[in-house]
């Protein structure tokens, strides 16, 4: 069996120099000229562990799964040099080389309009999240030196009212808290993808419910731009700190979410 780990577009077949291993029990990776400028990275697979039956009952196994992922990730990432490359789903395995020619073949009208949108591009990752404790007590910082009423306040704290008060102004800090903090991260988003071809986030159902991930975003960047993206993300990282924000960027990776539903 024959299985795709990626399509790449270059100027002449890729050079397969010490590259990773790939999937377990797989030959090693070996290119198939899918068209001119148009390759397929691909390993012989042998059916009795990577058949339909022999991949289902793997499925129910998240380690299996997770390890066949790394695997497959890093033959990907060997081509990241290359002016474009398409990762393909993992597990994508077809009988023969030759069904695989004749299916990637079809589709090369839509891989190489592919391969020209995302061509010297790589996809960079950023994740925000918030320290809900700092970002509280940096927001109350300009107000901290107001006053000596704190002993009355702690007096008064004992009746009812002032209780359903204070619980009142917690709300509101909660809430107001959760408005400042959709803003930044809105705005950091808009900075950060004035600098980048396309920018894709996982919606606000996506995240972690109740969590303080605040912010799970793909940035696809020319590679001439990549080192004043990353320094832009270092200046955003330094201003929001303070305010309980942590930045994180990884990067650079093929453009996987940028060739998915292509």
């Amino acid at each position: 069996m024959t299985y795709v780990y990626c399509v790449v577009r270059s100027a002449r077949s890729p050079r397969i120099a010490r590259p990773p291993r790939g999937l377990a029990g797989m030959s090693a990776p070996r290119v198939l000229t899918i068209d001119r400028g148009l390759f397929a990275v691909v390993s012989t697979a042998p059916s009795s562990r990577y058949g339909e039956t022999a991949i289902n009952r793997g499925l129910s196994n998240i380690e299996w799964v997770s390890r066949a992922a790394v695997a497959h990730e890093a033959v990907v990432e060997h081509f990241i040099d290359a002016t474009a490359v398409l990762p393909m789903k993992l597990f994508t395995i077809f009988t023969s080389d030759e069904r695989a020619l004749e299916y990637l073949r079809a589709e090369r009208t839509r891989l190489m309009a592919t391969a020209r949108r995302v061509a010297n591009q790589q996809e960079w990752g950023v994740r925000v999240l918030l320290d809900r404790d700092r970002a509280t007590r940096a927001a109350r910082a300009p107000r901290s030196g107001s006053g000596g009423g704190s002993a009355k306040r702690r007096g008064r704290a004992a009746t009812g009212i002032a209780y359903l008060a204070e619980k009142k102004a917690h709300r509101d800090a909660a809430t107001e808290l959760a408005v400042r903090a959709h803003d930044t991260v809105a705005g950091l988003f808009d900075r950060l993808a004035a600098r980048a071809r396309d920018a894709r986030r996982r919606s606000a159902s996506e995240l972690p419910a109740q969590g303080s991930l605040l912010l799970d975003a793909a940035f696809l960047v020319p590679r001439g731009k990549a080192a004043s993206f990353r320094a832009l993300a270092a200046r955003e990282s330094r201003a929001l700190a303070p305010a309980g924000y942590a930045i994180s960027l990884t990067g650079p990776w093929p453009p996987y979410t940028f060739v998915q539903e292509s």
